[in-house]
């Protein structure tokens, strides 16, 4: 059931922990930094939640401003929960969260999902030229699109992608780690590439740390 619990404290600290301080609400809030995502999306990419916990999340955070519901236009039609305004001010504090985190070590089985694989990715790349890629993990479709020292991922399809992927999380995050590895995940079937594979390797190879 939502919760109403408060720690009763003044300082705004507790304050917007009172907002999104719940279990899971954090990583719901990840889960909608790159677009609108259908209840089903966001309770795939938490495979650890509940379905009526995701749902009292998502009621929570909407009932305090922090995420809205629509409904997408024919054909389409169906609903679509989204960052308010207010909630995307929210971005910055969780990217900052998961750059802290990174210290910590992994938790047995942990999980990968392709949220956090795209956040990566966008926020480590140095693009030098535009393209558009088709992306498809864990069978969701994203769409990016780099242009010089840019980069920028909304879900859906790309209407001309210059390449396309199909791939899982884990494969596609190892290969941001080591992009030399392409050319063997597509031999053992990790990967699909089609279209320009040139550049798709500068997709992987063109970050920070690349």
């Amino acid at each position: 059931m939502p919760t109403s619990r408060s720690y009763g404290d003044a300082c705004t600290i507790a304050r917007a922990l009172d907002v999104v301080g719940e279990r899971w609400a954090l990583l719901v809030v990840r889960e909608l930094l790159l677009g609108p995502q259908r209840f089903s999306d966001v309770r795939r990419a938490l495979p650890g939640a509940s379905t009526n916990l995701v749902t009292d999340r998502l009621r929570e955070l909407e009932g305090h401003g922090v995420v809205a519901r629509r409904k997408l236009p024919p054909p389409a039609g169906s609903t679509v929960y989204e960052l308010t305004e207010w909630g995307r001010e929210l971005e910055p504090v969780v990217l900052a969260l998961g750059s802290w985190g990174s210290r910590i070590p992994l938790p047995r089985a942990a999980t990968l999902g392709a949220t956090s694989v795209l956040l990566f990715l966008r926020g480590s790349a140095r693009p030098r030229g535009p393209a558009c890629f088709r992306v498809e993990l864990d069978a969701r479709v994203w769409t990016v699109r780099t242009e010089p020292g840019r980069l920028t991922v909304e879900p859906g399809e790309p209407a001309e992608p210059d390449a396309v992927l199909r791939t899982d999380p884990v494969t596609f995050n190892a290969l941001l780690e080591r992009p030399a590895d392409l050319d063997v995940a597509i031999g053992d079937k990790r990967i699909v590439v089609e279209g320009d594979h040139k550049a798709v390797r500068r997709l992987l190879r063109e970050r920070i740390s690349g």
